[in-house]
């Protein structure tokens, strides 16, 4: 399976680079619990303030897993709280909702 989220950075090019410098060197902890959650490859593109993510994910993989993991793992939560610093919820967000999941609507 293959998901395409979207989130928007607080519009700061200072911001913006910090950003993009973190993504340069994800922590390990942060690589292993996405790896553990059953996604197999992700990809983070970024235009202007607009980040789009793209995982792949294997069976074992759920949202509702995923989330769990993350609150029960510290250094998840870390990571979270530093990436919200640059982050900021899209205008048609859920309450708490950061990554937005887009739907499909082509294909070749």
């Amino acid at each position: 399976m293959r998901y395409c989220l979207t989130v928007d950075l607080k519009n700061d090019a200072t911001l913006i680079e910090e950003y993009d410098r973190h993504h340069q060197n994800v922590w390990p902890e942060i690589k292993k619990s996405i790896q553990d959650a059953g996604i197999r490859n992700m990809e983070i593109y970024r235009v202007a303030n607009r980040l789009f993510m793209i995982m792949e994910v294997d069976e074992t993989f759920s949202f509702e897993k995923k989330q769990a993991m993350d609150a029960a793992n510290s250094k998840v939560q870390e990571w979270e709280a530093l990436m919200w610093k640059y982050q900021q919820a899209l205008p048609f967000a859920n309450p708490g909702e950061k990554w937005v999941l887009m739907k499909k609507i082509f294909e070749l």
